[in-house]
């Protein structure tokens, strides 16, 4: 039985086509970042630590730890000095980039039907963010933190492992308390989201076209669009994919 569904934020939740956000994303804190770091030096500083949490499985640290570790070697700074830079960035710039996304209307469907019926709702997206860009990203969704019980969101503050790390979905079961095959994860992208989640025993929903052709149809539980995966879930026919 399916106990646990877990939801991918970008190009499954939200409308969102990554590496176009990304592109936007890195010029906006870059332009950002220039009266107070080498524009030159910035970005590339901030993409190896970013890189360094997605590498890193330590289950010591959570992925903030990791960031900051390398962001402070590299920029020769302190959190403490730097933090608030980011903080302010995501309280004001960060806000212009909803202009690149689009609202699924099945997203918050979904979501209050899977709650409702008592299932354990997880924000299951890359976490390399700080919460504060997540839950904006979650408002341009139509589902803001503050009107949705989610299980868990995560972020880059409680994880101690990203995406396509086997270890992020395992430590999601754990925090959650269901065994891999009473979860769900469900997204768009075939490496990040598929292929961990099912090593780490998870099934898995596909969102793609309905001719799309899987790279191995044996991951899946289940392939389409959000509209149809609403469907199964408002009308009680979520269990038709873990049979």
């Amino acid at each position: 039985m399916i106990r646990s569904l877990l939801l991918d934020l970008d190009d499954t939740l939200l409308g969102n086509e990554v590496d176009a956000f990304l592109s936007q994303y890195f010029g906006l804190i870059g332009d950002y970042a220039r009266p107070f770091f080498d524009e030159s030096t910035f970005l590339p500083m901030l993409i190896q630590a970013t890189q360094a949490m997605i590498g890193d499985t330590n289950p010591e640290l959570t992925n903030d730890l990791v960031f900051w570790s390398v962001f402070e070697e590299l920029t020769g700074g302190t959190r403490a000095n730097l933090e608030p830079f980011f903080r302010r960035f995501y309280e004001t710039e960060f806000l212009n980039l909803k202009a690149f996304t689009v609202l699924r209307p099945a997203a918050a469907a979904l979501v209050r039907a899977a709650i409702d019926q008592g299932l354990a709702v997880v924000v299951a997206t890359n976490p390399l963010f700080p919460r504060i860009a997540i839950e904006h990203r979650l408002a341009w969704a139509g589902l803001p933190v503050s009107e949705f019980d989610f299980a868990l969101v995560t972020a880059y503050e409680n994880m101690h492992a990203a995406k396509p790390q086997p270890a992020y979905y395992r430590e999601i079961l754990n925090v959650v308390g269901v065994e891999a095959g009473q979860a769900l994860m469900v997204g768009d992208d075939w490496l990040n989201d598929i292929v961990p989640a099912a090593e780490a025993g998870l099934l898995t929903y596909w969102i793609a076209p309905d001719d799309a052709v899987p790279a191995d149809p044996s991951l899946l539980s289940g392939h389409g669009s959000l509209d149809k995966l609403a469907d199964l879930v408002i009308g009680g026919r979520l269990q038709q994919l873990g049979a």
